[in-house]
Protein backbone atom coordinates (compact mmCIF):
# COMPACT_ATOMS: atom_id res chain seq x y z
CA UNK A 1 0.00 0.00 0.00
CA UNK A 2 2.99 2.22 0.81
CA UNK A 3 4.20 1.75 -2.28
CA UNK A 4 1.47 3.93 -3.81
CA UNK A 5 2.92 6.96 -1.65
CA UNK A 6 6.71 6.43 -1.71
CA UNK A 7 6.85 9.64 -3.65
CA UNK A 8 4.69 11.94 -0.98
CA UNK A 9 6.29 10.42 1.52
CA UNK A 10 9.92 10.97 0.14
CA UNK A 11 8.67 15.01 -0.67
CA UNK A 12 6.76 15.52 2.69
CA UNK A 13 8.58 13.91 5.01
CA UNK A 14 11.21 16.17 5.52
CA UNK A 15 8.33 19.19 5.82
CA UNK A 16 6.55 17.32 8.22
CA UNK A 17 9.91 16.25 10.26
CA UNK A 18 10.90 20.66 9.97
CA UNK A 19 7.53 20.80 12.05
CA UNK A 20 8.15 18.67 14.53
CA UNK A 21 11.56 20.31 15.18
CA UNK A 22 10.39 23.78 15.27
CA UNK A 23 8.02 22.41 18.22
CA UNK A 24 10.39 20.68 20.04
CA UNK A 25 11.65 22.74 22.91
CA UNK A 26 15.34 24.66 22.78
CA UNK A 27 16.77 22.42 25.84
CA UNK A 28 16.31 19.26 23.46
CA UNK A 29 18.78 20.90 20.80
CA UNK A 30 20.91 17.91 20.57
CA UNK A 31 18.36 16.34 18.70
CA UNK A 32 17.69 18.80 15.98
CA UNK A 33 20.70 17.12 13.51
CA UNK A 34 19.38 13.72 14.44
CA UNK A 35 16.00 13.98 13.38
CA UNK A 36 17.31 15.69 10.17
CA UNK A 37 20.00 12.53 9.78
CA UNK A 38 17.31 9.64 10.00
CA UNK A 39 15.34 11.74 7.59
CA UNK A 40 17.95 12.18 5.03
CA UNK A 41 18.67 8.75 5.78
CA UNK A 42 15.17 7.50 5.50
CA UNK A 43 15.31 9.38 1.84
CA UNK A 44 17.81 7.32 0.65
CA UNK A 45 16.07 3.97 1.39
CA UNK A 46 13.24 5.29 -0.07
CA UNK A 47 14.91 5.93 -3.36
CA UNK A 48 16.56 2.56 -3.08
CA UNK A 49 13.06 1.13 -3.19
CA UNK A 50 11.87 3.45 -5.84
CA UNK A 51 15.10 2.28 -7.89
CA UNK A 52 14.41 -1.25 -7.05
CA UNK A 53 11.09 -0.76 -8.91
CA UNK A 54 12.41 1.19 -11.38
CA UNK A 55 11.80 -0.22 -15.35
CA UNK A 56 13.82 1.95 -17.39
CA UNK A 57 11.92 0.56 -20.54
CA UNK A 58 8.88 2.91 -19.74
CA UNK A 59 10.23 6.35 -21.10
CA UNK A 60 7.55 8.42 -19.59
CA UNK A 61 8.43 12.19 -20.72
CA UNK A 62 5.37 12.90 -23.03
CA UNK A 63 2.57 9.78 -22.17
CA UNK A 64 1.43 10.09 -18.48
CA UNK A 65 0.62 6.49 -18.53
CA UNK A 66 4.31 5.11 -18.77
CA UNK A 67 5.52 7.52 -15.35
CA UNK A 68 6.33 5.31 -13.07
CA UNK A 69 5.18 5.53 -9.17
CA UNK A 70 2.34 8.00 -10.39
CA UNK A 71 -0.05 9.71 -7.88
CA UNK A 72 -2.50 11.82 -9.69
CA UNK A 73 -4.91 13.50 -7.42
CA UNK A 74 -7.64 16.73 -8.58
CA UNK A 75 -6.35 19.27 -6.10
CA UNK A 76 -9.17 22.38 -7.30
CA UNK A 77 -10.85 23.50 -10.30
CA UNK A 78 -12.60 26.75 -10.64
CA UNK A 79 -15.20 27.46 -13.02
CA UNK A 80 -14.82 31.05 -14.45
CA UNK A 81 -18.05 31.19 -16.49
CA UNK A 82 -17.66 31.86 -20.31
CA UNK A 83 -14.10 31.39 -19.85
CA UNK A 84 -14.43 28.10 -18.85
CA UNK A 85 -12.35 25.89 -15.95
CA UNK A 86 -8.86 26.38 -14.27
CA UNK A 87 -7.99 23.13 -12.56
CA UNK A 88 -5.01 21.80 -11.01
CA UNK A 89 -3.60 18.39 -9.82
CA UNK A 90 -1.27 17.13 -7.66
CA UNK A 91 0.87 15.04 -9.94
CA UNK A 92 3.75 13.25 -8.87
CA UNK A 93 5.72 10.65 -10.81
CA UNK A 94 9.44 9.43 -12.34
CA UNK A 95 10.59 9.51 -15.56
CA UNK A 96 14.27 8.74 -16.88
CA UNK A 97 14.54 12.41 -16.98
CA UNK A 98 14.17 12.71 -13.09
CA UNK A 99 14.68 9.63 -11.51
CA UNK A 100 18.61 10.37 -11.69
CA UNK A 101 17.92 13.53 -10.21
CA UNK A 102 15.74 12.31 -7.16
CA UNK A 103 18.93 9.63 -6.30
CA UNK A 104 21.21 12.85 -6.59
CA UNK A 105 19.32 14.60 -4.29
CA UNK A 106 18.70 11.97 -1.48
CA UNK A 107 22.30 11.53 -1.27
CA UNK A 108 23.50 15.15 -1.58
CA UNK A 109 20.95 15.61 1.37
CA UNK A 110 22.12 13.28 3.20
CA UNK A 111 25.92 14.64 3.25
CA UNK A 112 25.10 17.84 3.46
CA UNK A 113 23.01 16.78 6.99
CA UNK A 114 26.02 15.50 7.87
CA UNK A 115 28.37 18.34 7.34
CA UNK A 116 25.98 20.46 9.20
CA UNK A 117 27.04 18.77 12.00
CA UNK A 118 29.35 21.18 13.64
CA UNK A 119 26.44 24.00 13.09
CA UNK A 120 26.73 25.25 17.20
CA UNK A 121 24.29 28.50 16.29
CA UNK A 122 20.68 28.49 16.62
CA UNK A 123 20.18 24.92 15.57
CA UNK A 124 16.58 24.66 15.80
CA UNK A 125 16.12 26.54 13.22
CA UNK A 126 18.93 25.47 11.03
CA UNK A 127 17.96 22.24 10.86
CA UNK A 128 14.18 23.12 10.55
CA UNK A 129 15.48 25.36 7.04
CA UNK A 130 17.65 22.31 6.14
CA UNK A 131 14.41 19.84 6.41
CA UNK A 132 12.72 22.14 4.45
CA UNK A 133 14.65 23.00 1.51
CA UNK A 134 15.39 19.24 1.13
CA UNK A 135 11.10 18.45 0.54
CA UNK A 136 11.28 21.49 -1.66
CA UNK A 137 13.72 20.16 -3.78
CA UNK A 138 12.52 17.01 -3.91
CA UNK A 139 8.79 18.10 -5.06
CA UNK A 140 10.30 20.26 -7.76
CA UNK A 141 12.18 17.39 -9.58
CA UNK A 142 8.91 14.78 -8.90
CA UNK A 143 6.11 17.40 -10.35
CA UNK A 144 4.13 17.14 -13.12
CA UNK A 145 2.07 19.77 -12.66
CA UNK A 146 3.73 22.96 -13.69
CA UNK A 147 1.76 25.34 -10.51
CA UNK A 148 2.83 22.32 -8.22
CA UNK A 149 6.39 22.47 -9.90
CA UNK A 150 6.22 26.55 -9.52
CA UNK A 151 5.20 26.33 -5.66
CA UNK A 152 8.37 24.24 -4.55
CA UNK A 153 10.66 26.28 -6.74
CA UNK A 154 9.70 29.20 -4.94
CA UNK A 155 9.11 27.75 -2.03
CA UNK A 156 13.04 27.13 -1.96
CA UNK A 157 13.82 30.67 -1.39
CA UNK A 158 13.32 31.10 1.32
CA UNK A 159 15.03 28.13 3.34
CA UNK A 160 18.01 29.11 1.31
CA UNK A 161 18.19 32.82 1.48
CA UNK A 162 17.91 32.34 6.06
CA UNK A 163 20.50 29.51 5.65
CA UNK A 164 23.11 31.91 3.71
CA UNK A 165 22.07 34.78 5.74
CA UNK A 166 21.93 34.07 8.89
CA UNK A 167 24.86 31.46 8.98
CA UNK A 168 26.83 32.61 6.20
CA UNK A 169 30.43 34.42 6.44
CA UNK A 170 30.88 38.06 6.99
CA UNK A 171 28.49 39.45 3.81
CA UNK A 172 26.34 37.12 3.96
CA UNK A 173 23.42 39.72 4.29
CA UNK A 174 24.94 40.61 0.69
CA UNK A 175 25.11 37.40 -1.02
CA UNK A 176 21.00 36.34 0.17
CA UNK A 177 19.76 39.27 -0.59
CA UNK A 178 21.47 39.02 -4.56
CA UNK A 179 20.64 35.29 -4.62
CA UNK A 180 16.75 35.41 -3.05
CA UNK A 181 16.45 38.89 -6.18
CA UNK A 182 18.24 36.92 -8.76
CA UNK A 183 15.85 33.60 -8.32
CA UNK A 184 12.96 35.77 -7.86
CA UNK A 185 13.31 38.15 -11.15
CA UNK A 186 13.79 34.31 -12.94
CA UNK A 187 10.85 33.15 -11.18
CA UNK A 188 8.68 36.05 -12.54
CA UNK A 189 9.37 35.16 -16.06
CA UNK A 190 8.66 31.41 -15.53
CA UNK A 191 5.62 32.43 -14.17
CA UNK A 192 4.16 34.73 -17.29
CA UNK A 193 4.61 31.99 -19.07
CA UNK A 194 3.31 29.40 -17.08
CA UNK A 195 0.00 31.39 -16.94
CA UNK A 196 0.45 31.52 -21.03
CA UNK A 197 0.37 28.11 -20.78
CA UNK A 198 -2.63 27.53 -18.83
CA UNK A 199 -4.81 30.10 -21.07
CA UNK A 200 -3.35 27.84 -23.70
CA UNK A 201 -3.74 24.07 -23.31
CA UNK A 202 -6.99 22.21 -21.76
CA UNK A 203 -7.21 18.83 -20.11
CA UNK A 204 -9.09 16.77 -22.79
CA UNK A 205 -9.95 13.83 -20.22
CA UNK A 206 -11.87 16.48 -18.55
CA UNK A 207 -12.93 18.62 -20.97
CA UNK A 208 -14.61 15.42 -21.87
CA UNK A 209 -16.49 15.14 -18.80
CA UNK A 210 -17.55 18.86 -18.80
CA UNK A 211 -18.47 18.44 -22.48
CA UNK A 212 -20.92 15.11 -21.63
CA UNK A 213 -18.82 12.97 -23.78
CA UNK A 214 -18.32 10.49 -20.63
CA UNK A 215 -19.64 11.00 -16.82
CA UNK A 216 -18.02 11.89 -14.01
CA UNK A 217 -15.89 8.93 -12.47
CA UNK A 218 -15.83 7.03 -15.80
CA UNK A 219 -12.57 6.02 -17.38
CA UNK A 220 -11.99 8.33 -20.64
CA UNK A 221 -10.88 6.33 -23.46
CA UNK A 222 -8.00 7.27 -26.04
CA UNK A 223 -10.78 7.22 -28.48
CA UNK A 224 -12.22 10.31 -26.60
CA UNK A 225 -9.58 11.99 -25.82
CA UNK A 226 -8.38 12.36 -29.40
CA UNK A 227 -12.29 13.39 -29.93
CA UNK A 228 -11.99 15.99 -28.04
CA UNK A 229 -8.87 17.29 -29.74
CA UNK A 230 -10.45 16.86 -33.08
CA UNK A 231 -13.30 18.95 -31.64
CA UNK A 232 -11.14 21.59 -30.28
CA UNK A 233 -9.32 21.95 -33.11
CA UNK A 234 -12.38 22.49 -35.24
CA UNK A 235 -13.55 24.96 -32.38
CA UNK A 236 -17.23 22.74 -32.16
CA UNK A 237 -16.50 22.88 -28.00
CA UNK A 238 -18.09 25.54 -26.04
CA UNK A 239 -15.21 27.33 -24.02
CA UNK A 240 -17.53 27.07 -20.82
CA UNK A 241 -16.73 23.26 -21.21
CA UNK A 242 -13.13 23.85 -21.76
CA UNK A 243 -10.82 22.66 -18.41
CA UNK A 244 -7.67 24.79 -18.56
CA UNK A 245 -4.58 22.57 -17.14
CA UNK A 246 -1.50 23.24 -15.51
CA UNK A 247 -0.40 19.46 -16.16
CA UNK A 248 3.02 19.58 -18.04
CA UNK A 249 2.54 16.42 -20.14
CA UNK A 250 -0.70 17.30 -21.79
CA UNK A 251 1.54 20.84 -22.43
CA UNK A 252 3.91 18.89 -24.63
CA UNK A 253 0.56 17.69 -26.75
CA UNK A 254 -0.20 20.36 -29.89
CA UNK A 255 -3.43 18.70 -29.87
CA UNK A 256 -4.30 20.24 -26.77
CA UNK A 257 -3.82 23.61 -27.10
CA UNK A 258 -6.77 25.86 -28.29
CA UNK A 259 -6.89 27.40 -31.87
CA UNK A 260 -6.00 31.02 -31.64
CA UNK A 261 -4.37 31.23 -27.72
CA UNK A 262 -1.18 32.47 -27.43
CA UNK A 263 0.73 29.19 -27.67
CA UNK A 264 -1.62 27.60 -30.82
CA UNK A 265 1.36 26.42 -32.95
CA UNK A 266 -0.81 26.96 -36.14
CA UNK A 267 -1.58 30.28 -36.13
CA UNK A 268 1.00 32.13 -33.89
CA UNK A 269 0.28 35.63 -32.64
CA UNK A 270 2.99 38.16 -32.35
CA UNK A 271 3.86 39.90 -28.79
CA UNK A 272 6.50 42.43 -28.42
CA UNK A 273 7.77 41.51 -31.89
CA UNK A 274 8.33 38.16 -31.42
CA UNK A 275 6.28 35.27 -31.75
CA UNK A 276 4.14 33.95 -28.42
CA UNK A 277 5.51 30.60 -28.54
CA UNK A 278 8.83 31.85 -29.01
CA UNK A 279 8.90 34.57 -26.75
CA UNK A 280 7.57 32.01 -23.63
CA UNK A 281 10.74 30.00 -24.63
CA UNK A 282 12.66 32.64 -23.93
CA UNK A 283 11.09 33.51 -20.66
CA UNK A 284 11.39 30.12 -19.65
CA UNK A 285 14.67 29.88 -20.72
CA UNK A 286 16.12 32.95 -18.65
CA UNK A 287 14.03 31.19 -15.53
CA UNK A 288 16.14 28.30 -15.84
CA UNK A 289 19.16 29.72 -17.06
CA UNK A 290 19.72 32.34 -13.64
CA UNK A 291 19.39 28.98 -11.49
CA UNK A 292 22.23 26.56 -13.92
CA UNK A 293 23.66 29.92 -13.86
CA UNK A 294 24.51 30.99 -17.18
CA UNK A 295 27.16 33.84 -17.83
CA UNK A 296 25.62 36.60 -17.50
CA UNK A 297 23.43 35.89 -15.37
CA UNK A 298 25.65 34.05 -12.92
CA UNK A 299 26.83 36.82 -10.96
CA UNK A 300 24.97 35.50 -8.09
CA UNK A 301 26.84 32.34 -7.62
CA UNK A 302 29.89 33.00 -6.72
CA UNK A 303 29.01 35.35 -4.03
CA UNK A 304 26.23 32.77 -2.41
CA UNK A 305 29.24 29.74 -2.49
CA UNK A 306 31.94 32.42 -0.88
CA UNK A 307 29.52 33.35 1.90
CA UNK A 308 27.35 30.08 2.24
CA UNK A 309 28.27 27.90 5.18
CA UNK A 310 30.14 24.46 3.64
CA UNK A 311 26.81 22.34 4.07
CA UNK A 312 24.68 24.66 1.96
CA UNK A 313 27.35 24.99 -0.42
CA UNK A 314 27.44 21.36 -1.06
CA UNK A 315 23.91 21.04 -1.81
CA UNK A 316 23.66 24.62 -3.73
CA UNK A 317 26.36 23.46 -6.17
CA UNK A 318 24.72 19.54 -5.68
CA UNK A 319 21.55 19.91 -6.13
CA UNK A 320 20.42 23.15 -6.99
CA UNK A 321 21.78 24.26 -9.73
CA UNK A 322 20.40 20.80 -11.43
CA UNK A 323 17.05 22.22 -10.72
CA UNK A 324 18.11 24.98 -13.73
CA UNK A 325 18.58 21.97 -16.27
CA UNK A 326 16.02 19.86 -15.18
CA UNK A 327 13.39 22.86 -15.42
CA UNK A 328 14.98 23.49 -18.85
CA UNK A 329 14.35 19.87 -20.21
CA UNK A 330 10.85 19.67 -18.49
CA UNK A 331 9.36 22.70 -19.16
CA UNK A 332 10.92 24.93 -22.21
CA UNK A 333 12.06 22.01 -24.23
CA UNK A 334 9.17 19.56 -24.07
CA UNK A 335 6.70 21.76 -24.43
CA UNK A 336 7.50 24.59 -26.74
CA UNK A 337 10.58 21.69 -28.98
CA UNK A 338 10.04 24.69 -32.06
CA UNK A 339 11.96 27.13 -29.52
CA UNK A 340 15.43 25.14 -29.17
CA UNK A 341 15.73 24.85 -32.77
CA UNK A 342 15.38 28.79 -32.95
CA UNK A 343 17.56 29.50 -30.28
CA UNK A 344 19.76 26.58 -29.98
CA UNK A 345 22.86 28.28 -31.57
CA UNK A 346 22.12 31.03 -29.10
CA UNK A 347 22.06 28.38 -26.28
CA UNK A 348 25.24 27.13 -27.44
CA UNK A 349 27.39 30.08 -27.98
CA UNK A 350 25.94 31.04 -24.01
CA UNK A 351 27.35 27.45 -22.66
CA UNK A 352 30.36 27.85 -24.60
CA UNK A 353 30.81 31.42 -23.34
CA UNK A 354 29.98 30.37 -19.56
CA UNK A 355 32.64 27.47 -20.16
CA UNK A 356 35.24 29.34 -21.05
CA UNK A 357 34.67 32.53 -19.16
CA UNK A 358 33.80 30.81 -15.60
CA UNK A 359 37.13 28.41 -16.28
CA UNK A 360 39.09 31.75 -16.24
CA UNK A 361 37.90 33.17 -13.84
CA UNK A 362 38.34 30.45 -11.78
CA UNK A 363 42.01 30.41 -13.55
CA UNK A 364 42.28 33.63 -11.46
CA UNK A 365 40.56 33.10 -8.73
CA UNK A 366 42.50 33.42 -5.25
CA UNK A 367 40.26 31.76 -2.94
CA UNK A 368 39.32 28.41 -2.96
CA UNK A 369 35.89 28.34 -2.50
CA UNK A 370 35.62 31.13 -5.77
CA UNK A 371 37.78 29.26 -7.66
CA UNK A 372 35.47 25.92 -7.42
CA UNK A 373 32.19 28.19 -7.55
CA UNK A 374 33.75 29.60 -10.73
CA UNK A 375 34.55 25.86 -11.81
CA UNK A 376 30.88 25.29 -11.60
CA UNK A 377 29.38 27.97 -13.40
CA UNK A 378 32.30 25.99 -16.24
CA UNK A 379 30.53 22.85 -16.03
CA UNK A 380 27.85 23.78 -15.78
CA UNK A 381 27.99 25.56 -18.96
CA UNK A 382 28.51 21.79 -20.80
CA UNK A 383 24.80 21.27 -19.69
CA UNK A 384 23.55 23.58 -21.73
CA UNK A 385 25.33 23.10 -24.52
CA UNK A 386 24.81 19.35 -24.61
CA UNK A 387 20.70 20.34 -24.16
CA UNK A 388 21.00 23.03 -26.95
CA UNK A 389 22.59 20.69 -29.21
CA UNK A 390 19.03 18.34 -29.47
CA UNK A 391 21.08 15.10 -30.27
CA UNK A 392 20.54 11.96 -28.48
CA UNK A 393 24.31 12.04 -27.32
CA UNK A 394 24.50 15.48 -26.28
CA UNK A 395 21.27 15.48 -24.03
CA UNK A 396 22.64 12.15 -22.31
CA UNK A 397 26.06 13.62 -21.57
CA UNK A 398 24.06 17.28 -20.56
CA UNK A 399 21.87 14.49 -17.78
CA UNK A 400 25.19 12.86 -16.75
CA UNK A 401 27.01 16.17 -16.39
CA UNK A 402 24.34 17.60 -13.89
CA UNK A 403 24.70 14.02 -11.98
CA UNK A 404 28.63 13.79 -12.48
CA UNK A 405 28.68 17.34 -10.80
CA UNK A 406 26.50 16.99 -7.82
CA UNK A 407 28.42 14.66 -6.79
CA UNK A 408 32.00 16.01 -7.68
CA UNK A 409 31.20 19.82 -6.77
CA UNK A 410 29.53 18.48 -3.56
CA UNK A 411 32.91 16.52 -2.72
CA UNK A 412 34.86 19.63 -3.73
CA UNK A 413 32.80 21.95 -1.12
CA UNK A 414 33.77 19.34 1.42
CA UNK A 415 37.03 19.64 0.84
CA UNK A 416 37.17 23.32 0.81
CA UNK A 417 35.09 23.13 4.00
CA UNK A 418 37.44 21.00 5.74
CA UNK A 419 40.64 23.10 5.06
CA UNK A 420 38.44 26.24 6.20
CA UNK A 421 37.57 24.45 9.63
CA UNK A 422 41.25 24.25 10.54
CA UNK A 423 42.95 27.35 9.22
CA UNK A 424 40.16 29.70 9.04
CA UNK A 425 41.41 31.23 5.79
CA UNK A 426 41.03 29.99 2.12
CA UNK A 427 43.16 31.57 -0.30
CA UNK A 428 45.06 29.14 -2.03
CA UNK A 429 48.40 31.30 -1.46
CA UNK A 430 48.23 31.31 2.17
CA UNK A 431 49.20 27.07 2.52
CA UNK A 432 52.52 25.07 0.88
CA UNK A 433 53.58 21.81 1.65
CA UNK A 434 49.90 20.66 3.02
CA UNK A 435 50.94 16.79 2.05
CA UNK A 436 53.78 16.82 4.72
CA UNK A 437 50.81 17.60 7.46
CA UNK A 438 47.63 16.28 5.91
CA UNK A 439 48.39 13.46 3.38
CA UNK A 440 45.36 11.86 3.25
CA UNK A 441 43.77 15.00 2.76
CA UNK A 442 45.68 15.96 -0.02
CA UNK A 443 44.48 12.58 -1.63
CA UNK A 444 40.79 12.87 -1.52
CA UNK A 445 41.49 16.78 -3.07
CA UNK A 446 44.13 15.46 -6.25
CA UNK A 447 40.91 12.75 -6.62
CA UNK A 448 38.17 15.20 -6.67
CA UNK A 449 40.33 17.66 -8.91
CA UNK A 450 41.44 15.20 -11.48
CA UNK A 451 37.40 13.88 -11.36
CA UNK A 452 36.56 17.40 -12.30
CA UNK A 453 38.86 18.08 -14.74
CA UNK A 454 37.75 14.73 -16.63
CA UNK A 455 39.60 12.57 -15.93
CA UNK A 456 39.12 9.04 -17.63
CA UNK A 457 38.05 6.53 -14.75
CA UNK A 458 35.92 9.87 -13.67
CA UNK A 459 32.44 10.39 -13.96
CA UNK A 460 33.15 13.70 -15.48
CA UNK A 461 34.94 12.39 -18.13
CA UNK A 462 32.15 10.46 -19.80
CA UNK A 463 29.69 13.58 -19.35
CA UNK A 464 32.10 15.84 -21.25
CA UNK A 465 32.90 13.28 -24.17
CA UNK A 466 29.38 12.59 -24.71
CA UNK A 467 28.18 16.21 -24.56
CA UNK A 468 30.97 17.36 -27.19
CA UNK A 469 29.89 14.54 -29.65
CA UNK A 470 26.35 15.75 -29.03
CA UNK A 471 27.72 19.24 -30.16
CA UNK A 472 29.51 18.17 -33.04
CA UNK A 473 27.07 16.24 -34.61
CA UNK A 474 24.61 18.52 -34.59
CA UNK A 475 25.09 19.90 -37.56
CA UNK A 476 24.43 17.36 -39.50
CA UNK A 477 21.38 15.69 -37.31
CA UNK A 478 19.40 18.65 -36.87
CA UNK A 479 21.97 22.37 -38.00
CA UNK A 480 21.34 23.67 -34.12
CA UNK A 481 24.88 23.95 -34.09
CA UNK A 482 27.98 25.03 -35.51
CA UNK A 483 31.33 22.77 -35.05
CA UNK A 484 33.56 25.18 -33.95
CA UNK A 485 31.91 25.84 -30.83
CA UNK A 486 32.56 22.07 -29.78
CA UNK A 487 36.21 23.01 -30.77
CA UNK A 488 36.31 26.37 -28.22
CA UNK A 489 34.28 24.65 -25.85
CA UNK A 490 37.16 22.12 -25.83
CA UNK A 491 39.73 24.58 -24.71
CA UNK A 492 37.62 24.87 -21.34
CA UNK A 493 39.06 21.40 -20.45
CA UNK A 494 42.76 22.51 -21.50
CA UNK A 495 41.78 25.39 -18.60
CA UNK A 496 40.47 22.80 -15.93
CA UNK A 497 43.39 20.99 -15.72
CA UNK A 498 45.43 24.61 -15.77
CA UNK A 499 43.54 25.99 -12.73
CA UNK A 500 43.49 22.38 -10.62
CA UNK A 501 46.67 21.40 -11.54
CA UNK A 502 48.39 24.62 -10.09
CA UNK A 503 46.29 24.57 -7.13
CA UNK A 504 47.21 21.64 -6.44
CA UNK A 505 51.59 22.24 -7.12
CA UNK A 506 51.20 25.94 -4.96
CA UNK A 507 48.95 23.98 -2.27
CA UNK A 508 49.88 20.75 -1.16
CA UNK A 509 53.50 20.43 -2.83
CA UNK A 510 56.87 21.71 -1.64
CA UNK A 511 57.95 22.70 1.75
CA UNK A 512 55.01 23.17 3.95
CA UNK A 513 53.69 26.86 5.09
CA UNK A 514 51.02 28.69 6.43
CA UNK A 515 50.79 32.48 6.56
CA UNK A 516 47.83 32.03 9.27
CA UNK A 517 49.14 31.09 12.92
CA UNK A 518 47.67 27.21 12.87
CA UNK A 519 49.10 24.94 15.43
CA UNK A 520 49.77 21.29 14.94
CA UNK A 521 47.04 20.69 16.97
CA UNK A 522 44.30 22.57 14.70
CA UNK A 523 45.90 21.51 11.06
CA UNK A 524 45.41 17.52 11.42
CA UNK A 525 43.77 15.36 9.03
CA UNK A 526 40.45 13.87 8.03
CA UNK A 527 38.23 12.70 10.74
CA UNK A 528 35.84 10.09 11.06
CA UNK A 529 33.23 12.44 10.14
CA UNK A 530 34.64 13.39 6.81
CA UNK A 531 35.54 10.09 5.72
CA UNK A 532 31.68 8.92 5.97
CA UNK A 533 31.12 12.09 3.29
CA UNK A 534 34.13 11.94 1.18
CA UNK A 535 34.47 7.98 0.70
CA UNK A 536 31.32 7.27 -0.70
CA UNK A 537 31.48 10.47 -3.24
CA UNK A 538 34.94 8.74 -4.59
CA UNK A 539 32.96 5.45 -5.33
CA UNK A 540 30.16 7.05 -6.85
CA UNK A 541 32.57 8.49 -8.90
CA UNK A 542 34.37 6.00 -9.79
CA UNK A 543 31.92 4.17 -10.05
CA UNK A 544 30.27 6.70 -12.88
CA UNK A 545 33.24 6.84 -14.67
CA UNK A 546 34.05 3.22 -14.94
CA UNK A 547 30.23 1.87 -15.17
CA UNK A 548 28.38 4.38 -17.20
CA UNK A 549 25.71 2.20 -18.19
CA UNK A 550 23.80 2.31 -14.80
CA UNK A 551 22.74 5.74 -15.53
CA UNK A 552 22.59 5.61 -19.52
CA UNK A 553 20.37 2.51 -18.91
CA UNK A 554 18.51 4.27 -16.80
CA UNK A 555 17.85 7.44 -18.69
CA UNK A 556 18.01 6.24 -22.32
CA UNK A 557 14.55 5.34 -23.74
CA UNK A 558 13.33 8.79 -22.06
CA UNK A 559 16.48 10.43 -23.37
CA UNK A 560 15.48 9.13 -27.16
CA UNK A 561 12.14 10.20 -26.84
CA UNK A 562 12.90 13.59 -25.22
CA UNK A 563 14.85 14.13 -28.94
CA UNK A 564 12.47 12.63 -31.13
CA UNK A 565 9.84 15.02 -29.49
CA UNK A 566 12.66 18.30 -30.14
CA UNK A 567 12.61 17.06 -34.15
CA UNK A 568 8.97 15.62 -34.97
CA UNK A 569 7.19 18.57 -33.03
CA UNK A 570 9.87 21.33 -33.75
CA UNK A 571 9.32 20.01 -37.59
CA UNK A 572 5.39 19.92 -37.98
CA UNK A 573 5.58 23.66 -35.61
CA UNK A 574 7.81 25.16 -38.02
CA UNK A 575 5.80 23.82 -41.50
CA UNK A 576 3.04 25.16 -39.81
Amino acid sequence: MLNNYLLSIIIFLPLIAALVVAFIPGKFKGAFKYIALGIASLQVLIAIVLLSGYDASYAGVNHLNEFQFLENVPWFDIHLSSFGHISADYIVGVDGLNMSMVLLSVVVMLIGTIASWNIKTREKGYFSLLLLLNGAILGCFLSLDFLLFYLFFEFMLLPMYFLIGLWGGVRREYASIKFFLYTLFGSIFILIAMIALNLSVVDPAATAVEAGLVQEGQVVSNEIVEQVQQSLAAGQLSRENLVHTFNMVYMTDPANYIPGSIMDYKVMKVILGQEGRLLMFLLLFIGFAIKIPVVPLHTWLPDAHVEAPTPISVILAGVLLKIGGYGLMRTAFMIIPDGVGYYGWMMGLLGVISIIYGALNALGSKDLKKMIAYSSVSHMGFVLLGLASGTTEGVSGAVYQMVSHGVISAALFLIVGVIYERGHDRIIQNYSGLINKMPRYTIFTVIFFFASLGLPGFSGFIAEIFVLLGSFNSSVVNGFLPKWMTIIAALGLIFSAAYYLWTIQRMFFGKFFTKIEVSNDELTDLNTREYVMLVPLVILALLMGVFPSFLLDMINNSIAVFTDVIGQYGDIIQQN
